[in-house]
């Protein structure tokens, strides 16, 4: 059985960095905004930088929760959001602003819906064949 406190803790980081992601995406009408100036630079660079959070911080659930993700949670692209740390951590100086802007847009919501309903359900307690 996977230890609820952990999975607690790293489910309120996952929280903890989308909830920095969208105050600092709100004012981001479109990719070009990251780029115009140095305002939209470092919030390029600070999203950045919780997307490789985002990114161990799930690697460290997969570590320590009894669940397949990808199965169980199909509604989340669990795996694009593991793999873009990988990317990120090793191509910063590439970053794609419309890469950035479209998960900020268009993938972050699953994300923290699905981690806000696991960490007020404790459903991620499941052993791999779905059984409590």
């Amino acid at each position: 059985m996977s230890d609820p406190e952990l999975v607690q803790n790293i489910l309120t980081n996952i929280l903890t960095a989308v909830s920095r992601i969208e105050r600092r995406f709100k004012n981001i009408q479109r990719p070009d905004d990251f780029v115009m100036d140095d305002s939209g630079i470092d919030r390029l660079d600070g999203i950045t930088m919780m997307l490789i959070a985002i990114g161990e911080q799930l690697k460290q659930l997969d570590k320590v929760v009894e669940v397949d993700l990808e199965t169980h949670y199909p509604e989340v692209d669990w795996k694009g959001a593991k793999g873009i740390r990988d990317f990120l951590s090793h191509h910063y100086f590439t970053v794609d602003a419309e890469i950035i802007f479209d998960v900020c847009q268009n993938k972050l919501d699953g994300l923290k819906k699905q981690s806000l309903t696991c960490k007020a359900t404790n459903k991620l307690f499941f052993n791999k064949s779905g059984v409590l």
